[in-house]
C-alpha cells in the first residue's frame, strides 16, 4: 500500500496552525434584549407597510445596529427602526428603513429572487433558542419576499425551497420605506413554554455595499448563525390553532395517443395530505396517494464527468423539517438522500402513502419517514424507512444517530428478501470561543450497511464509511482539514455516495486581508491540496493542487478572482463523456486556468463573466461565458 504523502499536508497544516495563532483575541458583551409587546384584545393590524397603528408607537423600537461592511463595529450610516407585537395568533414586525427615497434600489419582485441587486432587509427567528436552527425571512422595498430554513448552525447557507405562510407589505416614504411583515405561529415550530426566542435583523444598503447587523456583527458571526442572534422577550400566552390541516387534491389529465384505436383518455387521480401538530414542537403529516405534479422540473446540468450530479430536494412534504437530517459531512455524500424515495433516474415513481414526524423534544431533534412507493420505471414495490435523532451538546454542538431500511415488498408480508440497512453517527461540534472569539468547528461520523451481496465474504471496513472535517472559518485566516475513507461495498441504499473504496485528505488554507485601500474591500489567497488512493488496493487515484492566486473584492461591489489547478487522475476502466467520446485508462496531468469576473449588480448595466482554458483528459477544453444585465427600473 502506498503511504499517504505527508509533506503538503504538513505544509499546509503548519500555515492553518500558524495562521489560527496570529488571531488576536477578543471577547463580547451581553446585550439587551428586544421586547415584544402583546396586542391589547380588539387590537389589529392592517397590513399596508405604514405602521401606523397605535399600538406600533406603543412597541418599543430597537435601533442600535452596527457595521459588518464596511467598517467593521462602525455606526451605521442610515438609521433603521424595528418593532415586534403579537396577538394569540401570529407574530407582526415592523420595520421603518429611513433612506433618501431617490437612492432605494428594488429591481426584484419574484418570490425568493436573489437580492444581490437590491437594498434589503433580513431577519431570523430561532425559535427554540438553540443556536443551531431557525427560519429565516427576508424583504425588499417593492415587497419581495424571501425565506428559508436554517440548520446546523446556519454556516452551510439557508434552504430556500422551503416556502412558509406569512405576509409582507411595504410603503415608500418621504423619508425611507417602511414594511409591515405578520407571521402566522402556525407556521412556525416552537416551544409554547419558553417566553424567549433568539432573533436576529440585517439590513443591506445597497449603493454602498453596506451591510448593517443589530446582533452578531462581527465578521467572523454573521445573520445565518443562530447563536450570534440576540434575545427577544416577552412572547407567551400565544397559539398554534388546533394543529390539523387537511389538504384534499383532484388531478386531471388529457392525453392523446393518435397510434392506439381509443386515442383520447382522462387519467386522473385524488389524494388528502393532513398535518398534525402532536405537541407546538413536534409535527407528524400524512399524504396518500401523493402528487408532485406541482413540482419544479430539475435544472438541466451537463455532466462531464464519470460520477452522478446531486440534484435538490423540490417536493415541499420532504423539505419540511429536512434540517434535522443533515449529515456530517454536509457538504459530502450522505446516507440519507430524499430523493432516492420516489424518483428513479428522474422521473417521479407512485408513492401511495408517506407518513413524517419531526420537530424538538427538549434537547432532542427528531425526525421520522415511513413510506411506501408503488412499482414504475421498472421498479417494484417499495418501502423506506428513516429514523434521525439529534441531541443538542453545549452551546451550538450536536451528536446525532441515523438509520434507513429500504426494503422490497412482497404480497402481503409488508417486507421482502431485498432488506437493506444503514445505520450512523455523526458529531458536529461548533464553538465561537476558540483563541478567544474565533469559530472552530469538527465534524465526524462513521456510517455502516449491511452487506448488498450475502454471498460475498465483505469485512467491516468494506461495508463502512468514516470521516472527519475539522475547520476554522473566519475573516482574515481560514484552514481546514478533512479525512474520509468509504470501503468498497458502501452503499447506502437510501443515501447518496457518488464513489467508493476510496480515502481521501484535503487541507486547504485562506489568507484573505483587508488592505488600507479606500477603494479596495478585501484580497484573498488560497492553497489547497486534494489526494485520493484507492482504499483497496493503495494505488494514486487522484492528486490535485489548487491555487486561489488572487481574489479581489472591490467597496464598489466589483469582484475579479484568478485561480489555477494541477491536478493527476488515473482511470483503471473506460468511460464516456457525453454521448460518444470515450476517456481511456491511463494516468492524466493537466493544468487548468481560470478567470471570473462580476461588476456590481446594483447599476443599471452589468456585467458577468468566466473564462477558463485547460487540459481535459487527453485533450483541451476552453470555457467562455458572459452575461450583461440591463436593469431599467430600480424600484
Amino acid at each position: 500500500m502506498r503511504r499517504i504523502p505527508l509533506l503538503p499536508i504538513a505544509a499546509i497544516g503548519s500555515l492553518a496552525l500558524s495562521a489560527a495563532a496570529a488571531v488576536p483575541l477578543q471577547g463580547q458583551q451581553p446585550e439587551a434584549p428586544l421586547q415584544a409587546l402583546r396586542m391589547d384584545s380588539g387590537e389589529a393590524v392592517d397590513l399596508d407597510g405604514r405602521l401606523g397603528e397605535e399600538v406600533w408607537g406603543r412597541a418599543i423600537a430597537i435601533d442600535d445596529f452596527r457595521q459588518e461592511e464596511p467598517v467593521e463595529g462602525a455606526p451605521a450610516t442610515e438609521r433603521t427602526e424595528v418593532r415586534v407585537i403579537f396577538d394569540e395568533n401570529a407574530l407582526y414586525i415592523g420595520a421603518m428603513i429611513f433612506d433618501r427615497p431617490d437612492s432605494i434600489l428594488a429591481f426584484q419582485k419574484r418570490r425568493d429572487a436573489g437580492l444581490g441587486t437590491d437594498d434589503r432587509f433580513m431577519w431570523i427567528l430561532d425559535t427554540f433558542r438553540d443556536g443551531r436552527t431557525g427560519y429565516f425571512f427576508e424583504i425588499n422595498a417593492a415587497g419581495l419576499m424571501g425565506d428559508g430554513l436554517l440548520g446546523a448552525g446556519g454556516r452551510f447557507g439557508v434552504n430556500k425551497s422551503w416556502d412558509g405562510i406569512w405576509e409582507a407589505r411595504t410603503a415608500r416614504l418621504e423619508d425611507g420605506w417602511s414594511a409591515e411583515i405578520r407571521i402566522p405561529f402556525q407556521t412556525l415550530n416552537f416551544n409554547p413554554e419558553s417566553e424567549a426566542w433568539g432573533i436576529n435583523f440585517q439590513r443591506t444598503i445597497r449603493r454602498r455595499n453596506e451591510e448593517l447587523r443589530w446582533r452578531g456583527w462581527r465578521r467572523d458571526e454573521g445573520l445565518f448563525n443562530p447563536v450570534f442572534a440576540g434575545q427577544m422577550v416577552g412572547i407567551g400566552g400565544v397559539s398554534q390553532g388546533v394543529g390539523v390541516e387537511v389538504t384534499p387534491y383532484v388531478v386531471q389529465n388529457w392525453r392523446t395517443i393518435l397510434a392506439d384505436e381509443d386515442p383520447t383518455t382522462f387519467p386522473g387521480d385524488v389524494g388528502v395530505d393532513v398535518g398534525y401538530n402532536v405537541t407546538p414542537s413536534l409535527r407528524a403529516a400524512v399524504s396518500v396517494n401523493t402528487d408532485f405534479a406541482e413540482v419544479e422540473v430539475d435544472q438541466r446540468r451537463v455532466n462531464l464527468t464519470r460520477f452522478p450530479l446531486r440534484f435538490p430536494e423540490q417536493r415541499d412534504f420532504f423539505l419540511e423539517g429536512s434540517g434535522v437530517y443533515s449529515f456530517a459531512p454536509r457538504s459530502g455524500p450522505s446516507p440519507y438522500f430524499s430523493r432516492r424515495i420516489g424518483l428513479e433516474q428522474g422521473e417521479p415513481v407512485p408513492i401511495k402513502y408517506a407518513a413524517r414526524l419531526g420537530g424538538q423534544a427538549g434537547r432532542y431533534e427528531l425526525g421520522f419517514l415511513q413510506v411506501a412507493t408503488g412499482s414504475d420505471h421498472g421498479v417494484p414495490d417499495e418501502n423506506f424507512t428513516v429514523a434521525r435523532v439529534k441531541r443538542g451538546l453545549f452551546e451550538q454542538s450536536s451528536l446525532g444517530a441515523v438509520y434507513t431500511r429500504r426494503s422490497t415488498a412482497i404480497d402481503d408480508e409488508g417486507f421482502g428478501a431485498e432488506d437493506r440497512h444503514t445505520v450512523g453517527a455523526d458529531l458536529d461540534f461548533q464553538t465561537r470561543n476558540f483563541l478567544g472569539g474565533k469559530n472552530l468547528e469538527l465534524e465526524a461520523f462513521v456510517a455502516w450497511n449491511s452487506n448488498p451481496d450475502p454471498e460475498e465474504d465483505l469485512s467491516t471496513s468494506d461495508l463502512t464509511a468514516r470521516g472527519f472535517r475539522l475547520n476554522f472559518p473566519n475573516d482574515i485566516w481560514q484552514a481546514h482539514l478533512s479525512y474520509r475513507e468509504f470501503g468498497s461495498a458502501y452503499r447506502p441504499a437510501v443515501g447518496f455516495v457518488p464513489r467508493n473504496d476510496f480515502r481521501r485528505v484535503e487541507p486547504r488554507v485562506g489568507w484573505a486581508p483587508r488592505p488600507s485601500i479606500s477603494w479596495i474591500r478585501q484580497l484573498e489567497f488560497s492553497l489547497q491540496f486534494r489526494y485520493l488512493e484507492g482504499l483497496t488496493f493503495g494505488d494514486v487515484q487522484e492528486r490535485q493542487w489548487d491555487l486561489g492566486l488572487l481574489q479581489v473584492n472591490l467597496e464598489s461591489g466589483d469582484f475579479f478572482q484568478l485561480t489555477s489547478s494541477r491536478k493527476y487522475e488515473f482511470l483503471d476502466r473506460d468511460f464516456t463523456v457525453g454521448e460518444d467520446v470515450p476517456i481511456l485508462p491511463g494516468a492524466y496531468t493537466n493544468w487548468e486556468t481560470s478567470l471570473r469576473f462580476r461588476s456590481a449588480g446594483q447599476r443599471r448595466f452589468s456585467l458577468n463573466g468566466n473564462w477558463s482554458r485547460g487540459g481535459f483528459w487527453d485533450g483541451t477544453r476552453q470555457r467562455y461565458q458572459t452575461e450583461l444585465t440591463f436593469r431599467p427600473v430600480p424600484g
